[in-house]
């Protein structure tokens, strides 16, 4: 497994009682119009984009390759636009048609490299020249818990980091210096270490990367 609609199934079946919770760090967000055309690429059950909506962000998109999970954004905020993604990575958007992308939790749920690249590569397509990509994800672990279960399943899955959740699904935690490899090609903006509590109730250590893509490559 290492594509973004590989888990569908699982995330639909969670649709309904997971809670998500890495925060929005608004500071971030300041300089951006209020305007700005803002996609939620992995949106869930919208809880990021109606936080945006309250603070006067008016251009928004969720996408989401759970079925479920944007049959569960609609319930909550009919108001607003969601669509589910057909063949993530694939997004259906123009050329350059976002401001900003906000990427939260959701490389943790694609546990292949080049999975991941090619999901950069696409919201590399779909931003702006001189607009915003925002990750928000989880960084290995130290404690004793983890490293067990890191070291359990890195020969099946063949990366330390990745591994498999007691309610079935496959994760992945990421090396700090990960990032400057998946980004190569953006300008890192800024960067801060959290601490969020994971979906399962552990506490855990995330990184969010504020980047930006080059006005001309």
């Amino acid at each position: 497994m290492s594509d973004l609609d590989s888990q569908v199934p699982y995330w639909d079946a969670a649709a309904a009682t997971k809670t998500f919770t890495h925060p929005l760090h608004l500071p971030w967000l300041d300089r951006i119009s209020r305007q700005a055309a803002i996609l939620d690429y992995g949106c869930g059950y919208g809880r990021i984009m109606k936080e945006l909506e309250q603070r006067g962000f008016a251009n928004l998109t969720g996408l989401d390759a759970s079925p479920g999970m944007i049959d569960r954004a609609r319930s909550l905020y009919p108001t607003m636009r969601f669509a589910a993604l057909d063949a993530p990575p694939a997004a259906p958007s123009p050329d350059a048609g976002f401001d900003a992308v906000l990427l939260f939790a959701v490389l943790t749920c694609i546990p292949g490299d080049e999975a991941q690249h090619r999901l950069i590569a696409e919201l590399n397509r779909i931003l702006k020249p001189g607009g915003i990509l925002y990750i928000s994800d989880l960084l290995l672990q130290d404690d004793e818990r983890n490293r067990i279960r890191y070291g359990r399943h890195a020969d099946r899955h063949g990366s330390y980091g990745v591994f498999e959740t007691g309610d079935g699904a496959v994760c992945r935690h990421h090396p700090r210096e990960w990032f400057s490899t998946l980004l190569t090609g953006f300008h890192t903006i800024d960067t801060r270490t959290i601490t969020v509590p994971t979906m399962n109730g552990h506490e855990s250590t995330a990184i969010q990367i504020l980047a930006r893509k080059p006005v001309s490559s």
